[in-house]
């Protein structure tokens, strides 16, 4: 039997009060949770065969002297006020019923008792494997008896600031296994008998102040785990390590490590060594190639400028410019990693001896090529060669990585790919082109592009589209700002397991018809495809598509069978008439149009209910908002048993297109409309409308976000709190004006309506959805001049 007094309404109150007295029938108790409440009574009425109690946030400061289940065996008095865990002491030692207690415990948790100056005295325990201290930042003494404690497994102090020495003597932990001292950053110097810990697995002394390590540690035989990151005034590893037979993990980083001893080559088990942000480290032994099982070698930060290398991550600096030849005789390697080598400027032949590679991350360097040993790496499953500007081809022998899963080369030089990828039968992940929003902030130039799925007239220059169209398992193809021009052939459609196609920033004109067969197609972006007149039909599997600012779209086909459709990005497509089959759309979440100005009239009208049902956000032109909206709420106040399940925020809005500035370029939505809740007129809470999509029309926009009960702007209300719709203090849009703004509250059964004749009810029992389509229709349904009158002109 257990019992849980640790809910949610005791998280609230922090604090609640119990008496001892309910406990005493529950004789068959045995795991009690009191989290955060006082326990007020005899606490000899708990039962005596409790085996496990947690107590957090217990208030007491000592357990009381008759509180004593003989049975017990975890006691979890976490996040406590406890100063001593033991009470009352007798003469010749504690209390029997307490001795008795400590006799059984396997496990104490004191985690977080900031009060507790000193370890519990121990000499009770018979039996206890784990004891945890973390984060104990009071603790001052660790008690003697510690050390005769000879069941111990796991001892944790990690965190334990002010303590200053460890134990001198530790010969009676023979069996401990964890010695976490991590973060105790005034302890010097470990025990000289070390190694009297024969049974060690895992020792972390990360963030202490030693100076050295004991000799002694040479006696951990079954060490595996060594850690020393940023150990400030660790200069040096004594050459007794080389004897630690069972080390697979040994780390460094952040630490003062000058030199490596060349006994280091002994560890014949190492897997993972580590030596991050080793500033004064310059040197690495070409001997290390001889760590036979060594996987991981991080040396991010170190100003090393030739090595011989290894798995999980070599992260040179900046000042490497070459890799030896010998690291070919890596054959164990199966990470390499090598980020923001600037300075290197090509890979030896070598490289593709590594047979057991299965990632190789190389970017931003300035290599020239790849060697054609590459294809060799029959096992390589990701290769990134993201930002090397001066790669501008690949290899023919390219094709022979037959286990390439994800390749990655944005922000390459590469211009053309080689008519062997498409045998690359794996591949479900290819990501090339550029970034253009990084592109627009760094300024770059043009760069020639990847003409990849083209059909321009130079044949140089040309990828056939049957390369790609081969690679059967592709799931994800981000091809942004290649320069893909001309009609895409109907091949495309052969890339049948296309879940996310991305062409943003191309020059085609047209999509082929077969697009709609890619039946698994979730997300399709073609944002600033300038030269795209219209868009096919599209596969009904899709939930996600972007055309924003294909400022050519004219045409868009009937997009009623898009039943899972969350998102719809049509920012500035100024030419788009009609968007038939959106009032189908039963899954939308997301629709962006501002700027659609020539198919406003439409539109409104195909804005019904079933289109609005789950809107979150939606803009359109418009000039208006509903009348149901208020400009502030000046007090709120719940409502009794209708909880409070969203706010709804309207703005309109004006982008003065004369007043230029750099900011529209880099980001793209406006920033500078904010929400607040003010309580007794100081706010509390303020959020920035994410009003997606940048206008290039002076025209007025219309945007709308609801926010549900998830969100702080809702269930962060009280009553009495104010909502107030600002700008910001200064705007980051030069020439932005916040025109009109209005704010509803949505109660619970506020928008559960699904009655089909609800248009005939009252305002007031209208669901949110059918009062949003009373208001768009009725803005274009006098008549067809209705968007004249409204003050929006279509731009053609």
């Amino acid at each position: 039997m257990s019992k849980n007094f640790s809910d949610c309404e005791a998280e609230q109150e922090k604090e609640v009060k119990l008496c001892t007295k309910p406990f005493e029938p529950m004789k068959s108790l045995r795991l009690l949770q009191i989290n955060h409440v006082n326990l007020e009574g005899k606490f000899e009425l708990v039962p005596a065969k409790l085996k496990w109690l947690q107590w957090k946030g217990c208030p007491l400061e000592a357990l009381p002297s008759d509180f004593c289940p003989q049975e017990l065996a975890v006691l979890d008095l976490s996040e406590s006020r406890i100063k001593r865990v033991w009470g009352q002491r007798w003469r010749g030692g504690y209390k029997l019923g307490i001795g008795q207690m400590a006799e059984r415990l396997l496990v104490m948790n004191l985690h977080g008792c900031c009060n507790l100056t000193v370890t519990p005295d121990l000499s009770g325990s018979r039996v206890l494997e784990k004891l945890i201290l973390e984060r104990c930042t009071g603790l001052l003494e660790i008690h003697k008896s510690i050390r005769d404690v000879h069941s111990l497994l796991h001892l944790n102090l990690k965190d334990c600031s002010n303590i200053m020495e460890f134990l001198d003597d530790i010969s009676g932990l023979r069996r401990l296994e964890n010695l976490i001292l991590s973060g105790c950053s005034k302890l010097k110097e470990l025990p000289k008998d070390l190694g009297s810990m024969e049974s060690l697995r895992e020792l972390l002394v990360d963030g202490t102040s030693i100076v050295k390590l004991p000799d002694s540690i040479s006696c951990l035989k079954k060490l595996e785990r060594l850690g020393l990151n940023d150990c400030l005034s660790l200069q040096n590893l004594p050459i007794s390590i080389g004897k630690l037979g069972s080390l697979r993990e040994l780390s460094l980083n952040g630490s003062a490590l000058e030199e490596l001893p060349d006994s280091i080559v002994s560890l014949k088990d190492l897997e993972i060594l580590s030596f991050m942000r080793c500033g004064s480290l310059d040197v690495i032994p070409d001997s290390i190639g001889e760590l036979e099982s060594l996987l991981e070698l991080l040396l991010d930060g170190c100003p090393i400028k030739e090595l011989a290398s290894y798995h999980w991550y070599i992260i040179p600096s900046e000042e490497l410019i070459k890799l030896p030849d010998q690291i070919g005789t890596l054959k164990m390697l199966e990470k390499l990693e090598m980020r923001n080598c600037e300075m290197l400027r090509f890979l030896p032949d070598s490289i593709g001896n590594m047979l057991s590679l299965t990632t190789f991350i190389l970017e931003n360097a300035i290599i020239e090529e790849l060697p054609e040993s590459i294809g060799l790496l029959g096992k390589l499953e990701i290769f990134s060669v993201n930002d090397c500007k001066q790669l501008s081809r690949l290899p023919a022998s390219f094709g022979k990585l037959k286990c390439l899963r994800q390749f990655l080369m944005v922000g390459s030089g590469v211009t053309e790919l080689p008519g062997e990828f498409g045998m690359l039968s794996n591949l479900k992940e290819l990501k090339m082109g550029k970034n253009p929003y990084l592109e627009r902030l760094q300024n770059m130039g043009e760069h020639s592009g990847l003409t990849v799925l083209c059909a321009e007239e130079n044949p140089k220059h040309t990828v056939s589209p049957t390369s790609l169209s081969s690679l059967s398992l592709l799931q994800i193809l981000v091809a942004h700002s290649c320069k893909i021009s001309g009609i895409i052939p109907d091949e495309f459609e052969k890339l049948s397991s296309l879940e996310t196609l991305e062409l943003g920033h191309n020059n085609f004109c047209s999509l082929p018809s077969s697009l709609r067969g890619l039946s698994i197609l979730k997300k399709l972006s073609l944002p600033n495809c300038i030269e795209l007149k219209s868009l096919p039909p599209l596969p009904s599997s899709l939930t996600h598509v972007d055309v924003s600012n294909c400022t050519a779209l004219e045409i868009i086909s009937d997009l009623s069978n898009l039943e899972n459709l969350q998102e719809l990005r049509l920012m500035n497509c100024k030419q788009v008439m009609d968007i038939p089959g959106l009032d189908c759309l039963k899954s939308l979440k997301r629709l962006y149009m501002i700027g659609c100005n020539a198919c406003y009239s439409v539109i409104n009208r195909r804005l019904v209910k079933v289109t609005l049902k789950h809107i979150r956000n939606l803009s359109v032109p418009g000039s208006e908002i509903p009348d149901w909206c208020i400009q502030e709420v000046p007090s709120f106040s719940s409502r009794k048993n209708h909880d409070i399940k969203g706010v709804i925020i309207c703005v309109v809005i004006s982008l003065d297109q004369q007043k230029q500035d750099d900011f529209r370029d880099r980001v793209p939505a406006i920033v500078d409309i904010q929400a607040k809740i003010l309580r007794e007129n100081n706010p509390i809470f303020t959020t920035t409308l994410y009003l997606l999509g940048v206008p290039k029309t002076h025209e007025d926009q219309f945007y709308l976000c609801r926010y549900l009960n998830f969100n702080p702007l809702v269930f962060m209300l009280k009553d009495g709190d104010k909502i107030q719709v600002t700008m910001r203090n200064s705007p980051r849009f030069s020439g932005l004006e916040l025109k009109k703004y209005g704010i509803h509250l949505v109660f619970e059964g506020d928008d559960d309506t699904d009655d089909d004749e609800e248009e005939s009810l009252d305002e007031t029992q209208q669901s949110i959805s059918e009062k949003l389509a009373k208001f768009f229709s009725s803005l274009c349904s006098s008549d067809s001049g209705s968007c004249e009158d409204k003050n929006v002109t279509p731009e053609h």
